[in-house]
Parts: structure tokens; C-alpha cells; sequence
């Protein structure tokens, strides 16, 4: 699966001001008024355009002219999945975000979307009556429109912030437990990096030899995670692989099924109580934390149905703290491409403990959220493009401290 945005390149005259431009495409009246709603009491966006199903949308793209479309996969006349090459074709830095219902033939579309172009994916809830699961999504499809969209608005040529030299490694206290922070409002107008400023220190690497690979991904992350696994083999061989990739039920058993294929290494969703051992990618099925214990002298599985961690259930910081527990200062972690902060005050833990943080870079992320906090913490160790990252973790497990 390509590492491709679809907002990569663009063959009309950008959108540098002015409210981000939405088309709403879903066959459902309910879903298009409801998501019609969302965005209009959003300041930073509007609705451009409500459309019945993806033959519409295909006829009317060029004179609705929208920034970010919401495309429904199952829609009568053309379905999503076929509208969405034929609507980058006529605007290339459009940005699609496929909405599905959690079926498996759906969570399959949306990773053939993504390998098409689409830019992200969100599951809608099988009932808008449910108000916990109408409140989920109606966030997380604010967020990805305006993330997103933000992303759609950045100069091609944007580097990543400038980098203070690296000095000796300051200790960093390790808190008795990490704290979960308050809800945002589901809505917050703040800026996608209003949070992040100023040159970013780099911490060196600790000497410690890494004994296990632990990956933190959201926005972006299928793409991202599909190229990393495929250069990992000798580290995967000798080292178990743990990922918290931000994602619902179903999609996850996907795209364990996906990372299998690509690494040709066993692949599959954590199951709880099961010793974590080299030689096995272990991915945090969703709907369900997934952190680690002691089980006599090895180290086991367990999952937490309990809240929302930073929006997200599975998050990457009960992984991460858990960790610590275990392998002490002796993990190396990986923060991908996605939106918010989830995996950086885990990382501060691991780092605590003696352990490193690599973060991917701006420019090749799709949202410099996760890896920009880890950055702007100062508890990153390197910070570089995808395609170095896997180069880098296998030098790392080689014995490489540089």
C-alpha cells in the first residue's frame, strides 16, 4: 500500500483563507443533514455542497469546488469507491475521507480507498440515536476535517522545525502514573498546531539495547505502518512488534491481515492473556486498550475495555507506560503519523526509564499531531522521513547507539 496523500499536488488555484470548503456525500438524508449540522457551527468550515451519491459529486465537483469531501462507500448510481478516483482525477488535492459502517466488506473498501487516494477513513455508527457513539464520531470527523484540511493548506516545500543539537540526555521523571487528561470539547476551534512552536531539542540515544519495538499510529498510520513493517524483518525475526494504531473493531483485524501480507511475518489482533514472544507483530484490536504484564518470567497480553484514553480506545500510552514495567529502559518506540498527543506521555515514561522515542517527521506525515507532541516534548531521539525509519530501527537493534 503507497505512502500517497491525496492533497500531494494540486491542479487548481489553492484555498489560502477563508472556511474550509466540505461536500457531503451519503445517500442517507439522516447522515447528510446530521453531518450538515456538524460542520456549519464550525467556524473554520461550511458545507459546500449536500449530494445524494457519487455520480452527483463526480458532475458537480468542478463547480462546487470543495476543499474536503465526507464520501459514503454504499450509495445507488456510483458508489464511493468507484466515485473517488474519478473525483481526484478531475481536483487531485481534494481531500476524501471515506465514511463506512463497521461491516467487513466496508473496513476492506476503505483500505482499497486509501490505496487509491482517499486521505483518511471514519466508521459511522450503526444507530445517531446512540448518543455516545453519535458523540464519538461527530468528533472525530471535525477533527479530520479540519486537520485534514489544514494539511491541504501547507506550502508543498514545508520542512520540519528546526532541530536544537542534541545534549546530554537530562532525566526525566517518571510520574507514579500517567493521568488522563480532560476531554476537549468535541468541537475545539483551536488551530492544528497552535500547540507546536519553536526549535525542537533532540535527546541522544540512550545506550541501552532495545528488546522490544513498540509503534503508536492514528491518521495516516495504515499507510505509514504497511511501509515501516516491511523493513523490519531481522528485527521482527529476534524481537516481538507491538502497534496501537488509533482504529474501531473490524478494521483492525484488516489490517492485521494487511501487515501480515506485507512483513510475511505472523500478524494478528492481541488476545488477552497470551505471552508476547518474538517473531510476532501484535496489534491492539479495537474497542479495546492493549497494555502488557508480568506472567511469571514473561511478558503477556492484556486488554482494558475501560474509558477512552486522548479520544482513543485502543491508545498508545497505556501500551507504552505498561511497557516500562516490563522491559524497563530497554524499548525502543516509534510515534507515527495522526492527530492529538496520544504515545507522548508514554514516551516520556519510556524515555524516563532510560528507553528512546523516534518520532516520523512533518513532512512525510499526513498530521504532525502524535509525533509533533513527542517532538515538542523534547523526548524524541530522531526524528525522520518514513522511508528512514525502518533503515534506522534496524540499526538500533543491530547494536547501533549513533
Amino acid at each position: 500500500m503507497s505512502v500517497a496523500f491525496a492533497g500531494s499536488s494540486t491542479t487548481g488555484p489553492s484555498r489560502e483563507a477563508g472556511p474550509l470548503r466540505v461536500m457531503v456525500v451519503d445517500d442517507s438524508v439522516v447522515i447528510r443533514g446530521l453531518i450538515s449540522r456538524w460542520i456549519g457551527a464550525e467556524h473554520d468550515m461550511e458545507v459546500a455542497a449536500s449530494l445524494r451519491t457519487g455520480l452527483e459529486a463526480v458532475n458537480q465537483i468542478e463547480r462546487i469546488n470543495p476543499d474536503v469531501a465526507v464520501l459514503d462507500i454504499e450509495m445507488p448510481e456510483l458508489d464511493g469507491l468507484s466515485a473517488l478516483p474519478q473525483l481526484l482525477a478531475k481536483k487531485r488535492d481534494l481531500v476524501i475521507i471515506m465514511a463506512s459502517t463497521l461491516t467487513r466488506r466496508n473496513a476492506e473498501i476503505s483500505f482499497k480507498a486509501l490505496s487509491l487516494g482517499a486521505a483518511d477513513y471514519i466508521p459511522k455508527p450503526e444507530s445517531t440515536r446512540e448518543t455516545s457513539a453519535a458523540d464519538i464520531f461527530h468528533h472525530d470527523l471535525i477533527q479530520k476535517i479540519r486537520h485534514l484540511g489544514a494539511r491541504l493548506r501547507r506550502k508543498p516545500a514545508l520542512a520540519s522545525p528546526p532541530l536544537a543539537p542534541a545534549s546530554p540526555a537530562a532525566p526525566i521523571a517518571r510520574p507514579p502514573s500517567v493521568a488522563r487528561p480532560a476531554a476537549a470539547p468535541a468541537s475545539s476551534p483551536a488551530a492544528p498546531h497552535a500547540l507546536f512552536s519553536g526549535p525542537v531539542t533532540m535527546r541522544p540515544f540512550s545506550t541501552q539495547t532495545p528488546k522490544v519495538l513498540l509503534i503508536g499510529s492514528s491518521t495516516g498510520g495504515p499507510q505509514a505502518l504497511m511501509a515501516l513493517v516491511a523493513e523490519l524483518g531481522p528485527v521482527i525475526d529476534r524481537y516481538p512488534v507491538l502497534i496501537t494504531q488509533h482504529m474501531p473493531p473490524t478494521f483492525t483485524t484488516i489490517l492485521a491481515e494487511h501487515l501480515a501480507r506485507t512483513s510475511r511475518k505472523p500478524a494478528a489482533e492481541a488476545v488477552d492473556g497470551e505471552q508476547v514472544k518474538p517473531g510476532r507483530i501484535y496489534l491492539a484490536p479495537g474497542g479495546k486498550h492493549m497494555r502488557v504484564m508480568r506472567s511469571g518470567a514473561d511478558a503477556a497480553i492484556a486488554l482494558d475495555d475501560g474509558p477512552a484514553v486522548n479520544f482513543c480506545k485502543p491508545a498508545v500510552d497505556p501500551l507504552f507506560t505498561s511497557a516500562v514495567d516490563i522491559w524497563h529502559g530497554n524499548i525502543l518506540s516509534v510515534i507515527l503519523t495522526g492527530m492529538g498527543s496520544d504515545g507522548m506521555r508514554g514516551g516520556k515514561d519510556i524515555v524516563a526509564a532510560g528507553g528512546n522515542v523516534i518520532a516520523q517527521d512533518e513532512a512525510s506525515s499526513v498530521v504532525w499531531g502524535m509525533p509533533g507532541a513527542a517532538a515538542h516534548a523534547g523526548i524524541c531521539a530522531a526524528i525522520l522521513p518514513l522511508n528512514q525509519i525502518g533503515a534506522k530501527v534496524n540499526r538500533l537493534f543491530a547494536g547501533d547507539r549513533s
